[in-house]
This record gives structure tokens, C-alpha cells and sequence, in this order.
């Protein structure tokens, strides 16, 4: 990596208490210089996630019903930037949700996806238009996903695979859950 900078040093006239600001002086526009010229980080234009947290907890509906609640933290990463969609213009829209996940539930002591028709099943989430301004356009960050159990019995058991795509299309990697005992409030 190659550092320029260029500094012009004036004659100074009184020596002593003024060769000590234009010394400071220096100092402060070689260091300038020098963290100016830092590279920009950059990352794969996929996103990315990791499973961070899942934690179950008691809960009130808006109905007013007593109801388990969860909530999933995950960590993110997208390298150009374009993570979320813009609210839905029109009936044409489409794409309306770019955060998937899969149910799996344990039966028998084994994981197994859950159909379509299960109560636990979670629809396609939204993530809002993120957008970073500069010339470091990654983005960074943790998201928050709160589910609301209605119908769950003691003995549910249950794991969650997601994975986000961003604006261009990009599907990142698929990350995963701990298994989730629904009876229990706890963080996973």
C-alpha cells in the first residue's frame, strides 16, 4: 500500500514556542495524509447472515389473548449495499418479501419440515429499503423478527432455517436455529 502527501513547510521566524505548533502542525497533516488514503473494505455483492439469538417469551395478542411470542436475532452483511425492498407502488409489485424461512418441527426425536398448512409456519417477511450513502456502500447490521405462537402444545419442538435476498437478486447463504422448545421462555 503506497501513502502520498505532499507538505509545505513556511520559514518559521521565532524559535521555540512556534517551532512547536508548525512541528504539531505537520504532525496533524501527515496523519491526515495518511488515514485519508485508507482502502475501502469490500465484500461479496451476496448477502450474508448468522443466527445470533431466539428467545421465547409470554406475550399478549392484539386481541388481548395470552399467546407465546419469539424473537429472532440475526447478524448481516450485504457488499453492494441494495438489502430491502422499497414499500409495494402497485398491485404489480411482486417481490414483496426477501426474508424466508423454513419450519422444521421435531417429531420422534428427528427434525422434520413442517407442511405448508402448519400453524407454526411463518409467511415471507419484509425488510425495509436500507440504503448507505458514501462511497462504502456495505451494510452491516443485526435484525429483529418477533413471531406470535397462537396454537402451540408443551411437547412443540422447533427449528428455523432463513436466509435474506437483496434487491439485485442475490440470495445469501442459509443459516440456521437452535432448536426451540416453545413451552419454555428462554434465548436460544
Amino acid at each position: 500500500m503506497m501513502y502520498f502527501g505532499v507538505v509545505f513547510v513556511r520559514e518559521i521566524l521565532h524559535a521555540g514556542k512556534m517551532n512547536r505548533i508548525g512541528f504539531i502542525i505537520i504532525v496533524i497533516i501527515a496523519a491526515s495524509a495518511l488515514f485519508a488514503c485508507r482502502k475501502i473494505q469490500t465484500l461479496p455483492p451476496e448477502p450474508y447472515v448468522e443466527f445470533t439469538s431466539f428467545k421465547v417469551f409470554d406475550t399478549t395478542d392484539i386481541l388481548g389473548n395470552k399467546v407465546k411470542g419469539g424473537r429472532l436475532k440475526f447478524y448481516f452483511e450485504d457488499g453492494d449495499g441494495d438489502l430491502g425492498l422499497d414499500p409495494p407502488t402497485d398491485e404489480f409489485n411482486n417481490d414483496t418479501i426477501n426474508l424466508f424461512f423454513t419450519l422444521y418441527r421435531k417429531i420422534d426425536g428427528e427434525l422434520v419440515k413442517a407442511g405448508d398448512n402448519d400453524p407454526l409456519k411463518p409467511s415471507g417477511y419484509r425488510i425495509p429499503y436500507m440504503e448507505r450513502l458514501g462511497q462504502n456502500k456495505i451494510l452491516k447490521g443485526t435484525i429483529s423478527v418477533t413471531f406470535m405462537y397462537l396454537f402451540y402444545s408443551v411437547e412443540d419442538t422447533i427449528k428455523y432455517n432463513f436466509f435474506i435476498k437483496d434487491r439485485a437478486g442475490n440470495i445469501s447463504n442459509t443459516a440456521s436455529t437452535s432448536e426451540i422448545v416453545l413451552s419454555v421462555n428462554d434465548t436460544y
